[in-house]
């Protein structure tokens, strides 16, 4: 795999990192050009004490540590649990996107597995949208009834890193235990033992495209 130009759709603005950090880590580092879109900051969620676009500006933080330009980041603000009510909106956003960034050869969006309603809605929407491009789920496993670990990215320690560095610019939700270096250790390490590596990230493949 070679790919060039990547675009990560985020239901929330943790998602992509949560279920791509370190795959997007690697993309960057081998010179791919990677776009991350996030659909809501979910100001009703936002813990007392916390700005309620806190959360727009630990996007931006996060996404930096992987090494995406902040303008490759865009940032939409649906309001949470409710993003299947601006399905449409979403889906002509993407193909907006489409049209202007045409050679983009993977998209990277959540599983059609994913029982969380704005999760499924933008994993919907994305194959939709992108269709003839080759589509990888990520996985967040505490939303997955179901996932199909068809393919892995094998990586390396310093991936893990700044996937953990990433996270931890999400102060707001410091207190979700899927956002602990343990947990984002030991998944990584537990998918590589599945690999044959220290370290790995798994996708469904949705759709593999060769042009």
């Amino acid at each position: 795999m070679n790919f060039k130009k990547v675009l990560v759709l985020a239901p929330h603005t943790d998602d992509g990192e949560l279920g791509a950090g370190g795959f997007i880590s690697k993309l960057v580092e081998e010179g791919a050009e990677v776009f991350y879109m996030a659909f809501s900051t979910a100001e009703e969620s936002v813990p007392e004490g916390f700005p309620k676009d806190v959360l727009k500006t630990e996007v931006k933080a996060a996404t930096k540590v992987l090494g995406i330009k902040e303008e490759n980041v865009i940032i939409f603000n649906y309001q949470v649990r409710k993003l299947n009510y601006a399905r449409q909106e979403i889906l002509e956003e993407l193909i907006r996107f489409k049209r202007q960034e045409s050679d983009i050869d993977l998209v990277l969006i959540p599983s059609i597995n994913d029982i969380h309603q704005d999760h499924s809605t933008i994993a919907n929407e994305g194959i939709r949208a992108f269709k003839t491009k080759s589509i990888f789920s990520y996985e967040l496993i505490w939303n997955n009834l179901s996932f199909n670990t068809q393919s892995y990215v094998s990586l390396d320690q310093r991936h893990i890193d700044k996937k953990i560095n990433a996270l931890k610019e999400y102060k707001s939700q410091g207190f979700r235990d899927y956002l602990s270096a343990d947990f984002i250790r030991s998944l990584a390490v537990a998918r590589g033992v599945q690999f044959g590596v220290q370290y790995a990230e798994t996708f469904e493949v949705v759709r593999f495209s060769i042009k």
